[in-house]
């Protein structure tokens, strides 16, 4: 866990200062995925891997001045750009790893996780932590404001079968971790999943 933390710090840190100005054209991508969550005005949500916050203002719009938003994100360093970005002030900045979160179980209505899956070390273990602190029927939403054919393009990657965002795979992944998956679009413009909290 420690060599996947120190890789993990090693890649977004260099990064997180030009982050946002790399991906300029993303908000109202996340606005939309925000808005597909099903939440209500006072609600509880988690952007978890939330780097430099940019759905925390979409997640406050949903859930208003009296729900609960938070940003959790390894990175020192991208959580310091949220904070820049003035997004601390839609939403609770924390340095936490999603798979020890510091939150009691079922706390919140729904998760949001942008990019979240790929950079996870142990996924199987690490959606659970998530079911633990969603109440049953809450939300996931397993979001990328590109789809998986042109994230693999970007990085210069083949599409394969295994890809934990493939449907098969994450069905599975999901099922074993306390989710059941809703919904999967995977679209050039849009990657989004949306799982329930079983009971």
């Amino acid at each position: 866990m420690a060599d996947h933390h120190t890789h993990v710090l090693d890649f977004f840190t260099p990064r997180a200062a030009g982050w946002d100005s790399r991906f300029p054209d993303d908000g109202p991508a996340y606005a939309a995925a925000a808005g597909l969550l099903g939440l209500r005005p006072g609600d509880a949500v988690l952007d978890a891997g939330c780097g430099t916050g940019r759905a925390l203002p979409a997640l406050r719009a949903v859930v208003g001045p009296r729900g609960t938003v938070l940003g959790a994100d390894l990175t020192p360093a991208m959580l310091e750009e949220a904070a820049r970005a003035g997004r601390g002030e839609s939403g609770t900045l924390l340095r936490a790893d999603v798979a020890r979160l510091p939150l009691r179980d079922g706390a919140l209505d729904a998760v949001f996780g942008a990019g979240l899956i790929s950079h996870l070390a142990r996924p199987e273990a690490d959606m659970t932590e998530l079911a633990r602190v969603v109440r049953p029927g809450g939300v996931l939403a397993l979001f990328h404001p590109i789809g998986r054919a042109a994230l693999a393009a970007r990085h210069g990657r083949t599409l394969t079968d295994d890809d934990l965002r493939a449907e098969p795979v994450l069905r599975a992944l999901l099922a074993g971790s306390g989710w059941r998956l809703d919904s999967y679009t995977d679209e050039n413009d849009r990657f989004l999943a949306l799982a329930v909290r079983r009971s």
